[in-house]
């Protein structure tokens, strides 16, 4: 899979904050050697906004980072301001939007428990339409159509040469709540089926059989990068989404999700569920 912008921003800010901790030197100091403050060294490093590549230039060299590691990192600070494909939509993304479009543009994988809703990648338009027709937040039509337009080119991501492995652990309420209608649900849980015939997709029904589980807390989803490091957390709020990516926020949630994937049918079985429930009356 090609690295993009913003797995190379958060690369960069990890290798920068790792080449300063090795060289024992504070943002301060070393902030102070090149020139720049510590309030814009410590916003490099922690991977967010815009580099300058001559600065990273030369805190590579302040570091004393080897020749091939500062022309790499040089390379990655140039390639983080490329823009992704949402950038040039005619009407804009939401600002809520923008971070989880582009850290899922360049996933390796993605790990999703869902308890409310099938997860947007897995939805059709139809279902789609129904959920955001139910928004707290009343939308027009034009808006409904624009936002379901995003979700459906989210999904080409599933159709990539080389596609993030997408493994779902969906919640049987949420296969049975009924969004849009008999007819819009038979419709949904019959491409639930046909994705399961992609080898990078994986779904697994957690019954309610199994009562109380690990993530009791609500839906989420474990955007994998491109090392465990650049991994985060999302989950669902109401008006949004909150991401986390510190060491043991990002532990908890991956223990969670091996749970859940051990509570939940094996995949033989969770495919044979929703089989039954698309052609129930």
């Amino acid at each position: 899979m090609a690295v993009g912008p913003t797995t190379r921003r958060r690369q960069l800010g990890a290798d920068l904050r790792r080449l300063r901790e090795l060289k024992g030197l504070t943002l301060e100091e070393a902030g102070a050697r090149v020139g720049i403050s510590k309030a814009t060294l410590s916003r490099y490093e922690t991977k967010e906004g815009s580099v300058k590549w001559p600065a990273v230039d030369a805190l590579c060299r302040e570091y004393a980072a080897s020749e091939e590691e500062r022309l790499a990192l040089v390379d990655l600070a140039k390639g983080a301001k490329i823009q992704g494909w949402w950038r040039s939509l005619a009407d804009p993304v939401p600002e809520s939007m923008n971070l989880m479009l582009t850290l899922e543009d360049e996933v390796v994988r993605e790990d999703h428990y869902a308890c409310m809703y099938i997860p947007g990648l897995l939805q059709t338009r139809a279902y789609a339409e129904a959920v955001h027709r139910a928004s707290e937040m009343r939308c027009t039509e034009r808006e409904v159509q624009h936002m379901v337009d995003i979700r459906m080119k989210r999904q080409e991501l599933l159709q990539r040469e080389d596609p993030p492995h997408i493994w779902c652990v969906i919640d049987e309420a949420a296969l049975r709540r009924s969004v849009g209608g008999r007819t819009v649900m038979r419709e949904q849980l019959r491409h639930l089926l046909a994705l399961t015939d992609l080898p990078h997709v994986t779904i697994q029904v957690l019954p309610f059989s199994t009562g109380a589980h690990a993530a009791a807390v609500g839906s989420f989803v474990v955007l994998g990068g491109q090392t465990p490091e650049l991994d985060v957390v999302y989950v669902d709020i109401i008006g949004g989404g909150l991401f986390m990516e510190k060491p043991k926020e990002l532990e908890r949630y991956r223990l969670a999700f091996q749970y859940l994937r051990a509570q939940a049918l094996d995949i033989g079985a969770s495919t044979a569920l929703i089989q039954r429930m698309s052609e129930e009356p």
